[in-house]
């Protein structure tokens, strides 16, 4: 005698309740993001990109390898010779100068055009006009013929007498010509990068410090610029390296930096195509030890509106290198089981 009994047999698949059975729930609807299934997004036309971008650069590597025009014997001949050296020297030593004195000026001419005098603002706007509209090599042309302008240069009454006067060409030779028409020119473009850096400081900060007694010159040496350096920056280090490209303008003076030494070498030897290779990668060596300095001058500037910024690429592979020493150190240690005793006996 058997019992009865409601549930379905052992293995049996569960009766259809139904769509509306309220032990199953209601079905998920249509626009509910639990039920719509998630596929990643598959971007082709990138992946074209990068294959089309490989083989570019492939084939750019491939024909600078195997192109005898390039002639890299001739390249390593030269790239280190104690002639183009000395003319990297040349080109480091006009670029430095010329940045000094250029940002010092400009600097000036900056708060000249902020100040509330008006003739002061029509000096500095009359001479940043002047020099942004004469190209550079012009401006070089006319300082290396002082001479013929200006035979003596004095000191007296002015339109009387003269007391002390010296001769043009000793006191402004070829070296001196050059970065005074290269830190003219610079000193234009500066003026307006270290302008829009000081008006890109809130004004109110200026006014809470005027209120507290804070100097004039104080507020600018220890509120104002501090911040400002952060707006001043990434366009003061482009103009930077391009006045360090731009000192190959002074050929026109025969001042031996790196590109008019080049120039004398290829013409001497005729080996063109290496030579401008020599002075293109010294160019790109000295530009991206520019940029590295640039990077961590800004980071230094950032702190106070960057509290936690990123790890510099040092710190990132200082920080690879400590994960795989401790990968190392972690596959070296004995795997010991699951309850058996440790080193010490505990269980």
């Amino acid at each position: 005698m058997g019992l009865a009994t409601d549930s379905a047999p052992r293995g049996a698949a569960p009766p259809d309740t139904g769509p509306d059975d309220p032990a199953r729930g209601p079905d998920p609807a249509p626009d509910d993001p639990a039920s719509l299934q998630v596929v990643p997004a598959r971007h082709y036309t990138r992946w074209v990109a990068v294959v089309a971008v490989t083989v570019l650069v492939a084939q750019f590597a491939h024909g600078l390898a195997t192109n005898p025009v390039w002639e890299w014997g001739v390249f390593r001949d030269y790239v280190f010779s104690e002639t183009i050296v000395q003319a990297v020297g040349v080109t480091l030593q006009l670029t430095a100068y010329a940045t000094v004195l250029g940002f010092l000026i400009g600097t000036v001419l900056a708060f000249m055009r902020l100040s509330r005098s008006p003739v002061l603002q029509t000096v500095a706007w009359s001479y940043i006009w002047i020099f942004r509209s004469i190209p550079m090599i012009v401006q070089l042309v006319f300082w290396f013929n002082l001479s013929a302008l200006y035979e003596e240069f004095g000191v007296g009454i002015p339109f009387g007498p003269v007391f002390w006067s010296v001769d043009s060409n000793s006191l402004i030779g070829t070296i001196g010509a050059a970065l005074i028409g290269l830190s003219l020119h610079q000193a234009a473009y500066a003026a307006e990068i270290v302008r829009g850096g000081v008006i890109s400081v809130d004004h109110g900060q200026l006014e809470a410090a005027a209120a507290l007694g804070i100097p004039r010159l104080r507020q600018i040496r220890r509120i104002v610029l501090p911040q400002a350096m952060r707006a001043i920056l990434p366009t003061a280090g482009n103009e930077i390296i391009g006045l360090l490209k731009g000192t190959s303008v002074v050929y026109v003076m025969a001042i031996g930096e790196l590109f008019y030494q080049v120039q004398v070498i290829y013409g001497r030897n005729g080996r063109v195509i290496p030579l401008l290779l020599v002075a293109t990668a010294w160019y790109v060596l000295l530009t991206s030890l520019l940029s590295v300095a640039q990077y961590y001058v800004e980071r230094h500037f950032a702190r106070g509106a960057n509290r936690t910024p990123p790890p510099t690429p040092i710190q990132r592979a200082r920080r690879f290198a400590r994960n795989l020493r401790s990968a190392a150190m972690r596959r070296d240690q004995p795997v010991i089981p699951l309850g058996h005793p440790g080193p010490l006996g505990d269980n």
